[in-house]
């Protein structure tokens, strides 16, 4: 058997497959491959041998069966002091493994795949090759990711042996990329394991990704680090754009998931201002920079170190009048030029461009950590079919302009913490009640928030009302209208209420409690 150094190259990224080909090919390496990667080393000059040639057993089952033989994975397998038998079996060893799997992501995340096409996409021979590789990474190198090509062309080109924390580095992310790849077959598969008592599935699996380590975690005694999960979703903050300013903090990236999460539920030109992933302000006006003004208007003083987000691309003269104000950060899908420059002056703002800011999933699932384990549920979605489902349970509807204030203090109050109140009308929020263990407090809250008449506007609460005392207590600041879930068993008094005080009252069947 030959002495030379040999390595299994057999990629699905292809990207820089041509270039570490040509550095082992120079190196003198004997260089084994299958399919496609076999075809685009050979169109570059680097000599191959196909994996069938290698082992003398052609591809069978329509490719399904490449490289599971013994010759390569007793090769990658096999220790320093089992040469003799390799030698016996006739087996030479396999010092490199360049391997990474059929793209099983890209193919599921396609919603009209079907289960064949999602079986054929998971990978058999490469995983296998990896395990094997990382496995006895005392001897052999294996590469999953084109990243690592750069140090790993730094050692062949040195001619010494790999290091044994380069070795140990790469098995490392070898069994994270396997991992990674079969939580993404178990997530697919578990789909079908749904049945109408149990959504969820017996066992999930979850792919997290390190994004960036943070400076601290909430305060600045704890550490943080941003994570991602591995998928395909429209809107993901690991793909948003820093514009300007600093790295966001942990704190940072929470009020940006609320705002986004916001503002993608209003029409129109909105501006949303938070504090602590509670609105302070939300702006609806037909210009961006009067909705702005608006939002502003509702709690100028928490308004200061905000995060602000709009669901329009802003536009200079929004980034003008925004130029006095301190803020921590900026969100929107886009950004024109000239508002950039206006921005991008003050050095401490961090500009956040979120591409798919519109379509923030209303979809998905909400994971909360608890002691020991994580609570799973469905994501708290909303559409307009709430409104054309509601019921007005007073003898008075709302008029035209009241029922435009209700649907806008609905869209906004299940984004308050609980207990919510939102006072709104039809340009924006009055008033907003967060986080009050009772929802009499919620209202008196929201009150005494507003720089704003009260009188005439609607209130939205996001659970039902357990007494008439905060209807009597609307009423007296001049409510005219309100919508809430219903569902009391003290419904009819709560309807009495509203009744006597001429409060038009819709219910909309369902809750919008927020933790």
């Amino acid at each position: 058997m030959s002495d030379r150094k040999r390595a299994i190259l057999s990629v699905s990224d292809k990207k820089e497959i041509e270039r570490i080909g040509k550095v082992l090919h120079k190196a003198n390496w004997e260089i084994i491959s299958t399919g496609g990667t076999a075809n685009i080393l050979k169109s570059s000059g680097v000599e191959v041998i196909q994996a069938s040639d290698y082992t003398g057993q052609p591809e069978i089952l329509d490719g399904r069966v490449k490289t599971l033989h013994p010759k390569i994975l007793g090769g990658i397998l096999g220790r320093v002091d089992q040469e003799s038998e390799m030698k016996s079996n006739k087996i030479p060893r396999i010092d490199l493994v360049i391997v990474n799997l059929y793209p099983f992501r890209e193919t599921v995340s396609n919603p009209k795949v079907t289960l064949q096409d999602a079986l054929e996409k998971i990978d058999i021979g490469g995983p296998t090759m990896v395990r094997a590789a990382a496995k006895n990474h005392g001897r052999v190198a294996v590469v999953v990711e084109p990243e690592d090509y750069d140090e790993l062309i730094d050692y062949i080109q040195s001619e010494e042996d790999f290091p044994d924390m380069f070795l140990k580095k790469l098995a490392f992310k070898a069994f994270d990329h396997v991992s990674s790849y079969d939580a993404a077959i178990a997530s697919f598969l578990s789909k079908s394991a749904k049945d109408e008592v149990n959504y969820f599935a017996p066992k999930i699996e979850m792919s997290l990704k390190r994004e960036k380590v943070l400076r601290y975690g909430e305060n600045p005694h704890q550490k943080g680090s941003f994570y991602s999960f591995q998928s395909d979703e429209n809107f993901s903050l690991s793909k948003t754009i820093i514009l300007g300013g600093k790295e966001l903090s942990f704190n940072n990236y929470l009020d940006v998931s609320a705002a986004c999460e916001l503002v993608s539920d209003l029409k129109g030109n909105a501006c949303a201002i938070l504090k602590h992933t509670n609105p302070c302000g939300v702006g609806i006006e037909k210009k961006q920079v009067d909705s702005y003004k608006r939002a502003l208007a509702c709690d100028p003083i928490s308004a200061f170190g905000s995060v602000i987000a709009f669901n329009k691309a802003v536009s200079e003269e929004t980034a003008e009048e925004m130029r006095s104000l301190f803020v921590e950060v900026v969100v929107a899908p886009e950004f024109d030029e000239k508002a950039l420059k206006i921005f991008q002056k003050k050095k401490n703002l961090r500009i956040l461009k979120c591409p798919g800011l519109a379509s923030f999933p209303i979809t998905g699932v909400d994971v909360r950590a608890v002691p020991g384990g994580l609570l799973v549920q469905e994501r708290d979605s909303f559409s307009d079919e709430e409104f054309s489902d509601w019921s007005v349970v007073t003898p008075r509807s709302p008029t035209p302009s009241e029922e435009k204030a209700l649907k806008i203090a609905w869209s906004i109050v299940r984004h308050v913490k609980s207990n919510a109140i939102v006072l709104a009308n039809e340009t924006g929020t009055i008033g907003v009640g967060a986080g009050q263990m009772s929802r009499v407090d919620s209202t008196q809250l929201a009150v005494s928030r507003s720089v704003f008449p009260v009188d005439g506007c609607a209130l939205a609460s996001d659970a039902f009302f357990p007494f008439r005392d905060a209807i009597d207590q609307a009423a007296e600041f001049g409510v005219k209208a309100i919508i809430q879930p219903g569902g009391s068993v003290k419904d009819q008094e709560i309807i009495e209420a509203a009744k006597e005080k001429d409060i038009a009252m819709v219910f909309t069947g369902r809750r919008h409690f927020r933790h």
